[in-house]
């Protein structure tokens, strides 16, 4: 259903496993930008594993050898674009005198970008959701990039060591985060109530870092 492939080159050159020669960068950047053109123009289902061939100009098979299916393609796509969220978060200070400002600040940009285009936004998350146990290695690299993020706004450094409570409290807001967006992608909560509800969840377990 997923458009998977058996293939012992699972996990191996997909997105957790950076291609090593600049061949291999430059053929993976074609793939996810190819996916992403076709998740932001038809959303999941027009993100087919043979088109994204075609359109990134690589064999059928070498985009097999990536990505072993339509799932670790797009979360691997997930991964990319919190990679480069993350960067930005990186590059200047964040706006905020406490950690729930920060944190909000992060995460209401980011949902906002998300929700401008929300035929790939409803393909990423929709991929996230159906992903199984094969596609771990892309799913925690989605995690890594999200709490990165989230840590960052929290303790206003680049520098982001945490104690073992407040990484816990990251995963949390993360969960929370990425639930909400579910609800919105699965029509259970309008855009407007979405950074509403990420809010509250964020004041309540910041409140003792505010």
């Amino acid at each position: 259903m997923n458009g998977a492939r058996p293939s012992s080159h699972a996990g191996a050159e997909a997105s957790h496993g950076q291609p090593g020669s600049a061949a291999q960068r430059e053929r993976r950047r074609r793939i996810l930008d190819a996916t992403i053109a076709l998740a932001s123009e038809g959303g999941f289902d027009a993100v087919q594993m043979r088109t994204v061939a075609d359109n990134a100009e690589v064999a059928l098979g070498t985009l097999y050898r990536y990505f072993p299916s339509k799932i670790h393609l797009l979360v691997s796509a997930l991964g990319r674009e919190f990679e480069e969220a993350d960067r930005r978060t990186a590059q200047r200070t964040i706006p905020g005198d406490t950690a729930h400002e920060r944190v909000m600040h992060v995460l209401g940009r980011t949902t906002r970008l998300l929700q401008k285009q929300p035929r790939l936004t409803e393909a990423l998350v929709r991929a996230f959701m159906f992903a199984d146990a094969s596609v771990a290695p892309e799913i925690h690299e989605v995690g890594l990039r999200l709490t990165s993020m989230i840590s960052r706004a929290m303790s206003g450094s680049p520098a982001r060591h945490q104690a073992t409570e407040e990484a816990a409290i990251v995963r949390v807001i993360g969960d929370v985060w990425l639930s909400a967006l579910v609800g919105w992608v699965t029509g259970r909560m309008q855009a407007k109530d979405v950074e509403k509800s990420i809010d509250v969840a964020v004041r309540l377990l910041l409140r003792r870092q505010s």
